[in-house]
């Protein structure tokens, strides 16, 4: 008999939304929790919900959720029993495991030899390949000079994918279409995989064109059972980062979904695995599937898999990691129904999905469906780490029944404050493509201005309720009333505002008894406020009677109408704005808040326009700030490591 491994109190190695899922579970079955949190997260709510909290340092991760150290003095000061990673930071860092393992604390996760084995891409690779599992033809070679990645790229042939051997959402990675950008993406590539993982190796794979991204996700016990628990379809992604998923796969059958089951089963069995963990392949036009990674922890997707069979993951991994038997075998695995999940991100998509940082003024969330969370309004979105904020979950008796679910819950989360990613979203759930079970890896790329387009009619009525808003609240912010101040006049009113960066002008009529008539977009609409609270509003737009969410302080108003959030500032008092600063005005302006990790010039260096000057990295991603214009930089304003805020100016170049 396997010797049990049992325990009482769980610290639990991560933030936010991913530690109270893990609480919420922990708890259930009678388990005590610890939280750890950064200088960021003092007021976080997976610190208050946890019954014990260790603070384990500074706000960037390094300094916190990456410090092994801190942790593991974290959960002896706790007196916890085991260690839960949660997903991402040191959920698959061997290490930490080991760490773990040496301080006589159960690992909820698999042995340090099994990440190893499994965690490390092109280790993985080389196993898979050993084993005959169908694997993308590619180099996962020790040699990680820039002239041997090059020439192993060439063998390989263009497009070719360079992904970091280390960590997964997308960073690390980078689509090479020809020789001659190989060199720049490599570095960058591994750049960004060093910040992110501590490691910059790589490995290349051949690209292969438009196919689906498929994950099996599978259990297994100390005892020698190995289970898999269906597919997960995560094909539509952004710069190779999951924005949606769903299980099953539109695309998998039932013999496919046996044949690909089998072989993860056999996989992880071949290496006495234990715990979740998920293999990922493409699966290509003709029903070709190809290993492509193993991530050996529990997957931020996992909810969709637990809607269709039933089971609560982390519950299955507490009870293996206490050293008990699976209790199921692969003939008592049921599916049922079809459940879809989307990725809330704070970013701006028509900002080229630039990373949003800041506060959330109001957070409201759907009634009936599931969202992983840890927001509340008034919450601040760290810039130091990853820029997802919540998951909304949806399940039904069919794809179309899921799907419709979705769009109804994801049009009814009120997100005011930031920029999030949640009309892209809905414009994804709504695509015919998408509709009709036809996304892959391409779908974001190939239908991108359709996803980013607007509702012209539902703008054009938003803006006019905001003037009246505007008008009707201003004088009087600590809340939303009077309202009745102008009843019986009918005094044309002009306001100036702001809406989604665009300057617009409305002109407003009192018409009495709360009614206005507003001129805004070239066309008139009636506007009735019918009832007027401190968040929300009743009101009539041309006879339609709709509820509007809304945030007002002295010089803006942030509005969440039929599922659209806006923002706007109102400029009616403000003086003219002067002839502010543009593009060719030689000033490099941080596009949001983040910190300087690559400085690419000096002063005094002359260079040309579009050539990278600095990068900023934010939520984990990497982004290059190039000169506006050709000329001589006559000064850098931040140093290397630097924290910066957006729009800050961070170098200047003199035109020539």
């Amino acid at each position: 008999m396997m010797n049990k491994t049992p325990f009482t109190k769980i610290l639990i190695a991560n933030r936010g939304e991913i530690a109270l899922r893990v609480m919420r579970t922990a708890k259930a079955l009678g388990y005590r929790t610890v939280a750890i949190f950064s200088d960021a997260d003092r007021q976080a709510r997976h610190v208050r919900e946890a019954d014990q909290a260790v603070h384990v340092g500074g706000a960037l991760p390094a300094q916190s959720y990456l410090n092994i150290a801190a942790i593991i003095a974290a959960a002896k000061c706790a007196g916890a029993d085991a260690v839960h990673p949660g997903y991402g930071f040191l959920a698959e860092n061997e290490a930490f495991a080991q760490a773990c393992s040496d301080a006589g604390l159960v690992f909820i996760g698999p042995s340090s030899a099994a990440i190893i084995a499994m965690g490390n891409k092109a280790g993985a690779k080389k196993l898979m390949i050993a084993a005959g599992v169908p694997c993308i033809p590619g180099y996962q070679g020790d040699d990680q000079s820039e002239d041997i990645l090059a020439a192993e790229a060439t063998k390989v042939g263009f497009p070719v994918m360079i992904k970091a051997t280390a960590g997964g959402g997308g960073r690390g990675m980078r689509l090479v279409t020809e020789a001659a950008q190989f060199g720049d993406a490599l570095r960058s590539a591994k750049s960004e995989a060093r910040s992110a993982f501590g490691s910059d190796e790589v490995i290349l794979e051949r690209a292969i064109v438009e196919p689906r991204h498929i994950e099996i996700q599978i259990f297994a016990d100390r005892h020698g059972n190995a289970i898999h628990l269906g597919e997960r379809d995560c094909s539509v992604q952004r710069r190779h980062q999951k924005v949606i998923e769903e299980a099953p796969s539109p695309a998998v059958n039932a013999e496919l979904r046996a044949r690909m089951g089998a072989t993860a089963v056999a996989a992880v069995k071949a290496i006495a695995y234990e715990g979740a963990g998920t293999l990922e392949f493409l699966l290509d036009r003709d029903g070709n599937y190809y290993f492509m990674e193993m991530n050996t922890r529990l997957q931020v997707e996992h909810p969709v898999t637990e809607a269709i069979t039933g089971l609560d993951l982390v519950e299955l991994q507490l009870r293996v990691a206490a050293g008990e038997p699976l209790p199921l075998t692969q003939d008592d695995v049921r599916f049922s129904g079809h459940a879809i999940e989307v990725r809330l991100c704070a970013e701006s998509p028509r900002a080229g999905f630039m990373p949003q940082s800041g506060r959330i003024d109001l957070w409201q969330i759907p009634a009936g469906v599931r969202v992983e969370h840890a927001l509340d309004s008034g919450a601040e979105i760290s810039p130091y780490y990853d820029s997802m904020i919540a998951k909304i979950i949806t399940r039904g008796s069919s794809r179309e029944d899921a799907r419709r679910k979705l769009v109804r819950a994801l049009e009814d989360t009120v997100a005011l404050g930031i920029d999030t990613n949640q009309v892209f979203l809905g414009r994804c759930l709504t695509h015919p493509v998408f509709a009709e079970g036809g996304a892959t890896t391409a779908f974001i790329g190939n239908h991108l201005d359709a996803l980013l387009q607007s509702d012209a009619d539902t703008e054009a009525r938003a803006h006019a309720i905001a003037a009246v808003l505007l008008y009707v609240t201003a004088g009087n912010t600590s809340r939303a009333s009077g309202h009745g101040a102008q009843l019986g006049h009918r005094l044309p009113i002009s306001l100036r505002f702001d809406a989604d960066a665009s300057a617009r002008q409305a002109d407003l009529t009192n018409c009495g008894s709360d009614r206005y008539s507003v001129n805004v977009d070239d066309r008139t609409f009636d506007v009735a406020i019918i009832d007027l609270n401190v968040h929300s509003v009743r009101l009539a737009c041309d006879g339609l009677i709709e509820s509007v969410a809304v945030v007002r302080d002295r010089t803006s108003l942030k509005m969440h109408y039929r599922g659209l959030p806006f923002s706007l500032q109102d400029n009616t008092h403000a003086a003219a704005l002067k002839g502010g600063a543009t593009a060719g005005d030689g000033k490099v302006r941080a596009s949001m808040n983040g910190r300087v990790v690559a400085v690419q010039v000096a002063v005094g260096a002359m260079v040309a326009a579009g050539q990278p000057i600095l990068t900023l990295e934010a939520m984990k991603m990497e982004h290059v700030h190039a000169a506006p214009v050709a000329g001589k930089v006559t000064a850098l304003n931040v140093a290397m490591g630097e924290q910066v805020a957006a729009y800050r100016v961070v170098a200047e170049i003199e035109a020539v």
